[in-house]
């Protein structure tokens, strides 16, 4: 094998690797974290390099290894092997297309898990009990989260209050406190990280619920489930705006509202969840959506 050869091999198993771990879906954690530290120097003035530069890579360890537990699990029960994927949906392909081994994939899950976890144990010794329950619920929760919480239809609530839990423990490592602020945050950025997760099951509705998986779609029906979406959307453009009048957050934080065409035409692109165009741009505005949002919303305690 040639030196080029080998070059072009590395580049190709980094490139296979990035695909497994979804990195492009790693920015919602990034936006959740960044609230929390950026809540704390709107409050403090104050801001701990070493403690945020920790928690993000603790926070992306525990990401990854949920969607690679993702991935093995929805190939072990044939989901991802009978639905059409997009780019946004239907998993990574890379074990159905015998890219990377199932095993292996899973390996890699409980590696990530373990490098969270160890984090997790460091800011356990140094900042108290609240960790200790924010790291359990975390390894408990992206351990089970692709049998047991999603056969149980609660997929898109752990995924709501994961983002939530990850505003308040950032905050909480800058700054040793909880207040109304990055409880109201949290919530703020768990919503934006389930409207996600509902719009991207509609392609899969067929295969979970042949495997017996039990998303939002599947047990309110798409018709709802896009009523529901709109709602979900709707609520955090009002706790925005209801936030920045009370004080709850800084009166720049309305910049969120900015995100909204995307918003509006990921709706109206949903409601044609029939069309397989139309669904893709739904979800493709959703994410932006979701993203711009909140990467707006930390921004204004910032400015």
């Amino acid at each position: 094998m040639t030196f080029y050869e080998k070059i072009h091999k590395i580049n190709r198993t980094v490139f296979l690797w990035f695909r497994a771990i979804r990195i492009k879906f790693l920015l919602a954690s990034v936006i959740a974290v960044t609230n929390g530290i950026a809540i704390n120097y709107w409050k403090s003035g104050e801001f701990e390099f070493g403690y945020a530069l920790l928690t993000y890579f603790g926070i992306l360890c525990l990401h990854i290894s949920v969607d690679l537990f993702n991935d093995y699990s929805d190939f072990k029960r044939g989901i991802d092997t009978n639905t059409n994927r997009t780019k946004f949906s239907g998993g990574t392909g890379v074990i159905p297309e015998n890219l990377i081994n199932s095993k292996l994939i899973y390996l890699a899950g409980i590696i990530f898990l373990i490098l969270g976890g160890l984090i997790g144990l460091y800011f356990v010794t140094i900042k108290g009990i609240l960790i200790v329950i924010l790291l359990t619920f975390a390894i408990i929760s992206i351990y089970f989260y692709s049998t047991n919480i999603v056969n149980a239809g609660l997929g898109e609530l752990f995924v709501a209050i994961k983002g939530c839990m990850i505003v308040l423990g950032s905050y909480y490592i800058q700054s040793d406190a909880i207040n109304l602020t990055s409880v109201f945050v949290g919530i703020i950025v768990g919503l934006l990280s389930a409207v996600i997760l509902l719009v991207t099951s509609f392609p899969d509705y067929d295969a979970d619920k042949n495997s017996g998986r039990r998303t939002l779609v599947i047990l309110v029906g798409k018709e709802n489930s896009v009523k529901l979406f709109a709602i979900i959307i709707a609520l955090t453009y009002v706790m925005i705006v209801g936030g920045s009048i009370i004080g709850i957050i800084p009166i720049f934080s309305v910049i969120g509202l900015l995100s909204m065409p995307f918003a509006i035409k990921a709706v109206y692109k949903l409601r044609k969840f029939n069309e397989s165009t139309q669904l893709v741009s739904s979800m493709g505005n959703s994410i932006i959506y979701s993203r711009l949002c909140g990467i707006l919303l930390a921004l204004s305690f910032f400015i």
